[in-house]
């Protein structure tokens, strides 16, 4: 162990008090953020600013974000923090036919240092594209997958299936599931490509050839398609929400539904509202959307489950007779 140091502010590196004093510490930055009309999240010491506008006026809100930035980055030096201009990241997000005035922004100037709009940023582990569609995130995540499979496969004559089987939920499945109910609506070609990395896990567990249909393997090893995880995990939260167990910003997102008229349906108690949308390419695929399309779809007995573990039970039962007919 190291000498004892005497320590004149602050805590120190690891404590679990860390988090819980740097929110504190950083709370008036929310305020500072919201006052010139930006939306912000905060994750630890990252802070991401959102302001959505229509194309013509998007030369008025790139310069609301770097008015907004020069106050923070004055606020931080009032605080002895410190802005990274060199690993600030900026997304210009639009729709494939939306057009800008010209001349086309390219950058947001933060302090002395021009940043370039990049083509996708990572969040959380998530990589976002600034044409809106998945194409990079689900590269990348079948990418480190096929990885993963590759070092398993190595050893793999000296495992036991079970044991395999262990790797391969830690380390690849665990992949494919993260933040899957952002791929709900995907378009098909692209789920398609994880549903190959989830048939090479089967087929290496189960010591199949390259050639031999997956299917079978998957409901061996009892697992759930892509498709279907995705509709576990959209049917998981909105259980949550009903149960009480989401916190705030996610129950935003989601309305029960209410009648306008008595109907023999509207006692269920646990439907969800379907908002209309415009366009099937963007708004059908958001999760206030998909969420309660998935939801309203259970059956009556399912929805009304009394306990998360019976819920699950009962769900899983369901999607895999639903999808292994």
């Amino acid at each position: 162990m190291s000498a004892p140091a005497p320590l004149s502010f602050g805590v120190p590196q690891g404590s679990v008090l860390g988090p819980i004093l740097f929110i504190m510490y950083t709370k008036p930055l929310s305020t500072l953020i919201q006052n010139h009309s930006v939306l912000n999240q905060s994750f630890a010491d990252d802070t991401q600013l959102y302001k959505p506008s229509p194309p013509a006026e998007t030369h008025s809100a790139i310069q609301t974000i770097q008015t907004c930035i020069t106050d923070v980055k004055s606020w931080m030096v009032d605080n002895k923090l410190k802005l990274n201009d060199d690993k600030t990241e900026v997304l210009l997000c639009k729709k494939k036919n939306a057009t800008f005035p010209s001349p086309q922004p390219v950058s947001v100037q933060i302090g002395n240092t021009d940043i370039l709009f990049s083509p996708s940023a990572r969040n959380l582990g998530f990589t976002l594209s600034s044409d809106m569609t998945l194409n990079k995130h689900i590269s990348l995540v079948c990418r480190a997958a096929y990885f993963e499979l590759r070092k398993i496969s190595t050893i793999r004559p000296t495992l036991s299936s079970q044991t395999t089987n262990t790797l391969v939920c830690a380390f690849v499945l665990s992949k494919l599931d993260y933040c899957n109910s952002l791929l709900s609506g995907c378009p098909l070609y692209l789920l398609h490509k994880l549903q190959k990395v989830q048939n090479s896990a089967a087929r290496l567990i189960l010591k199949a050839r390259k050639r031999d249909d997956a299917t079978p393997l998957l409901h061996t090893l009892h697992w759930l398609p892509i498709q279907a995880r995705i509709d576990y995990k959209l049917s998981t939260l909105c259980f949550n929400f009903f149960s009480g167990s989401s916190p705030a910003y996610f129950s935003e997102l989601l309305t029960v539904y209410s009648p306008a008229r008595q109907l023999r349906a509207s006692s269920d108690g646990r439907i969800l509202t379907i908002p209309h949308t415009k366009t099937k390419t963007y708004g059908q695929r958001t999760f206030t959307f998909c969420a309660p399309t998935q939801w309203n779809s259970l059956p009556l007995h399912i929805r009304h489950s009394q306990s998360p573990q019976a819920f699950k039970r009962a769900l899983k039962t369901h999607l895999f007779k639903k999808y292994n007919p």
